[in-house]
Parts: C-alpha cells; sequence; structure tokens
C-alpha cells in the first residue's frame, strides 16, 4: 500500500480560470480533490449597500460593474424593478431597443465565455475567433451608447439614447454573419476529439440536485428542466417573439457547452424578429417623474442573464433613494454546487468544472 500525505493547494486568486479575484483551496490525495472550500470577498464593493445612500438613476452604473460582461441585462434588472413599483408605461420603441441590446449582450458574453473556456483548457485559437466576432457587438454598443463595457444604457421608464437606421442596418448585416461563424466554431471545436474527452461526462448532476441548489440558466437547463424566465414568466416583449429554449439531458459539462451555443442561435432568431417588428417611430423615453420616487412597498423582478435568473428586490420607503436593495446574483448562487462537483474529481477535471458552470466574479463579490 501506497503511503500518500494530503497536500493543501490555492488554486487562485491568480489563475487566469479564476479572473483574478477568485480562489479555490483544495485538498489533495495524490491528483484526487477529497475537499473543495471557495474564497470569496476579493472584489467585494459594497453596492446593495451604496445604493441606500444613492437615487434610483445613480445605482444603474453599479450594476454595470456586477456582470461586466452582461452590463446591459442587469440595467433592465434595476429598472424593470423601479419600473414594476410605480407602474410606469415603457414606449414601444424604448422596449425594443432594450431587448434588441440585450440579446446582443447574450451573445457577447456568450462568445467570452466560449472561448475563455477553450482557452482555460488549453485551445488558444477559438479564444482570438471568440473576441474577433465580439468586437463587431463591441462597436455596436459603442456607437449606440458611447461606451465598450460598461453601458449605463438603460433608464428608468426607457433607453437614454435613441438608434438609427444606420445602426439597426449593421445589426441586420451583423445576424447571417453570426451564423456563419457558429457554423465554423462547430467544425472547429464542437467535434473535437480531444474536446470531447476533456468534457463529456465531467462535473455530471441530476435535476433534483440542481434545483435544490437553486441552480438558473445552462446550469439549471442541462439536466433536462425546461425553464427560462423569458418563457415561464415573460417580461419586456419576449412573448411576442418564437424562440426555443435549449436543454439538455446528461447534466455535464458537454450539455452546458451545447446549451450555451443554442442559446447564441435562438438569441439571432430573436433579433431577426425584433428588428422585422421594430416600430418606425415613437418615444424612447415614457412619462417619468424628475424625481424618481417608488411608492412604500416592495418588489422583486427576475429576468434571465446569460449565466441563470438575476433578480432584483427593493424595499421602498418612498424616498428617493431604496431603503433597501438586493440583488439574485446567478453566479453567487451557481457557485454553490462547485464544493459537491469537484470532491472526487481530479485537478485536470477541476478547470473543466470550473469553466463549465460559467461564473463572473464581479457578481459573486457585488
Amino acid at each position: 500500500m501506497i503511503r500518500t500525505e494530503e497536500l493543501l493547494l490555492n488554486v487562485g486568486p491568480q489563475h487566469p480560470s479564476t479572473h483574478g479575484v477568485f480562489r479555490i483551496i483544495v485538498k489533495l490525495d495524490g491528483e484526487v480533490i477529497t475537499e473543495a472550500t471557495p474564497v470569496m470577498g476579493y472584489l467585494h464593493r459594497g453596492t446593495e449597500k451604496l445604493a441606500e445612500e444613492l437615487t434610483y438613476t445613480q445605482i444603474i452604473p453599479y450594476t454595470d460593474r456586477m456582470d461586466y460582461v452582461s452590463a446591459m441585462t442587469n440595467n433592465y434588472v434595476l429598472c424593470h424593478a423601479v419600473e414594476t413599483m410605480m407602474g410606469l408605461e415603457v414606449p414601444e420603441r424604448a422596449e425594443f431597443l432594450r431587448l434588441i441590446v440585450m440579446e446582443l449582450q447574450r451573445v457577447a458574453s456568450h462568445l467570452v465565455w466560449w472561448g475563455t473556456y477553450l482557452l482555460d483548457i488549453g485551445a488558444m485559437s477559438p479564444f482570438l475567433y471568440a473576441f474577433r466576432d465580439r468586437e463587431t457587438i463591441v462597436n455596436l454598443f459603442n456607437e449606440l451608447c458611447g461606451a465598450r463595457l460598461t453601458y449605463n444604457y438603460m433608464r428608468v421608464g426607457g433607453v437614454k439614447w435613441d438608434a438609427t437606421d444606420a445602426w439597426l442596418d449593421k445589426v441586420r448585416d451583423f445576424l447571417p454573419y453570426m451564423e456563419k461563424k457558429l457554423v465554423e466554431y462547430d467544425h472547429l471545436v464542437s467535434g473535437n476529439e480531444i474536446f470531447l474527452a476533456r468534457i463529456r461526462g465531467v462535473g455530471r448532476y441530476d435535476a433534483e440536485t440542481a434545483i435544490d441548489y437553486g441552480l438558473s440558466g445552462a446550469n439549471l437547463r442541462c439536466t433536462g428542466v425546461d425553464w427560462d424566465l423569458r418563457k415561464a414568466k415573460p417580461y419586456s416583449l419576449y412573448d411576442r417573439f418564437e424562440f426555443d429554449v435549449p436543454v439538455g439531458r446528461n447534466g455535464d459539462c458537454h450539455d452546458r457547452y451545447l446549451i450555451r451555443l443554442e442559446e447564441i442561435r435562438q438569441s439571432l432568431r430573436i433579433l431577426k424578429q425584433a428588428l422585422e417588428q421594430f416600430p418606425s417611430g415613437g418615444e424612447t423615453m415614457g412619462k417619468v417623474p424628475r424625481v424618481i420616487r417608488p411608492p412604500a412597498g416592495e418588489v422583486y423582478v427576475g429576468i434571465e442573464s446569460p449565466r441563470g435568473e438575476i433578480g432584483c428586490h427593493i424595499v421602498s420607503k418612498g424616498k428617493q433613494e431604496p431603503y433597501r436593495l438586493k440583488f439574485r446574483r446567478p453566479s453567487f448562487v451557481n457557485l454553490q454546487i462547485l464544493p459537491k462537483l469537484l470532491v472526487g474529481e481530479t485537478m485536470t477535471n477541476l478547470i473543466t468544472i470550473l469553466g463549465g458552470i460559467d461564473i463572473v466574479v464581479g457578481e459573486v463579490d457585488c
């Protein structure tokens, strides 16, 4: 019998797959992980506490920083919560613009995930292709709102700037381009034997486990649970469009990979319909008081972000600042299952599982 000695290893916060601010302490018996403990707090900024001293419009830039690759989605959930409390009606043109930028953001977010995931497990070229294609979306956002990463585009009651016909035409031109690139992605990666050997059957769990841990997004749908808030509890204009919710059946990293690629295709499908139905005119801001004071009470709204359900819970005392504000961050919740998934796995699979969960640390430590 070979005698082994337990080894304590820090993965992160410097490791690229942990985004520089997230750490996992793993105990090893040889190559096998016997215990895994996530450590957070390296990027904690106190967003929810700071919000108590800010007006609702001033909070919007803070939502950009929570998930810096899905800022438009975070802008929306805050504005949607305030609008729900105040019973505000958003003009149709503004709602179309919101939906278009949110779906473009979903595509851009998944491209970052696809490229960095493959880079983490040893492939360089997909990372370059993903960021090349994401750059088109970033340029579209830059033209629309003057920013490339943190957009501060949405407002309570609408959006800050309207889109030109030329901008909408650029979005139309992007759709067939991206559809062709997805075919290239599949040819390059999805059927690659080395890639499949790395992810098939790794990080597997069932639907009951996913529900018990509160998982959402692709991390829930990979187990066969058909749950997407755009379909289950429609918001914005999603009930007007036809699209499918991709689900898996094995609950492993491979299914999560396939679901996210299919979500890009479905987002392109939604965008095509939105552009076809886009109103020719109209306002981009509703009738909103100069000083936003939601009535006393509380509200919770949830929407489907690229990483799952992001929710906003506001408690109001009728003032221009929230009494309490709490975000339900999908990455923070999805992180809970990591210790269960990693125990019994090898160090080789640690990065595969971590990347497959798709955690944005800004959401973990907001």
